[in-house]
């Protein structure tokens, strides 16, 4: 079976590639195995991490298609806290993680990508953003602090109530993201940015990172997410109406 997470050492920083083509869609087994990765990763000692994804789609969101399959309560429960498991992973791990972005980044991916330290994304006409909305659901509000805490409060309502996606220009311009690259570069400089960190004195960075982190693994926590709401309002009309087009589109 082929793993749903590539690693690839590089002395002390480990990449961990998405691995579910064609567009890494946030099924429960990635979000999982991605869980997984990270912590092995924390057991190992590795100094920083650099996740990434495919060549032109860094992960595509959470995987709608099989969420609009699940019939029981239960299961489709089970897939959200799969994603928020992986999510919360990412925002406590004890290392600097860098989204190494050589695509798209929309909704699930680019909530990923928030709960990491940095992100570097391809220069191009790449998107990023939560366009939740735009399919017929709401943010939480855990989410919309991840996106607060990174562009500041004005900037994140506009893009989260429109649910708009950047280019890589101007989301480098609002500061959703920190840097561009070429696109078969963008992991090289993930890894060049977590040198200078490594560089430091350890025990003082970390330090200092897990108190510059503190609301952000707060806003994830389960009360602040309120998954209840989110599922009480997936079966809305304008939430089904919304996704069903999506899927739609997916499948042509």
């Amino acid at each position: 079976m082929t793993s749903l997470i590539e690693t690839h050492d590089h002395g002390p920083i480990r990449e961990l590639r998405l691995a579910r083509p064609p567009v890494n869609a946030l099924d429960p087994a990635l979000c999982l195995a991605l869980r997984d990765a990270l912590t092995q990763a924390a057991q190992d000692g590795v100094g920083g991490l650099v996740l990434a994804g495919g060549p032109k789609v860094f992960s595509a969101g959470l995987d709608v298609p099989h969420l609009l399959s699940l019939t029981d309560p239960a299961a489709l429960r089970a897939a959200w806290d799969a994603f928020f498991a992986a999510a919360r992973a990412l925002a406590a791990a004890p290392m600097p993680v860098v989204a190494a972005l050589a695509g798209h980044a929309p909704a699930g991916g680019c909530v990923l990508a928030l709960c990491c330290d940095y992100r570097v994304m391809a220069a191009g006409d790449y998107r990023i953003g939560l366009n939740e909305t735009q399919v017929g659901l709401v943010a939480p509000e855990g989410i919309q602090r991840l996106l607060r805490r990174v562009v500041g409060a004005r900037q994140a309502e506009r893009l989260l109530v429109g649910g708009l996606l950047l280019d890589s220009d101007e989301a480098l311009r609002l500061g959703l993201v920190d840097a561009l690259a070429a696109s078969d570069e963008v992991s090289l400089e993930a890894r060049r940015w977590l040198e200078t960190l490594l560089a430091l004195p350890r025990a003082p960075m970390l330090q200092t990172r897990a108190i510059a982190r503190a609301d952000l693994i707060a806003a994830l926590e389960p009360d602040t997410v309120d998954l209840d709401r989110l599922i009480d309002a997936w079966n809305a009309p304008d939430t089904q109406a919304g996704l069903q087009a999506l899927a739609a589109r997916l499948r042509r």
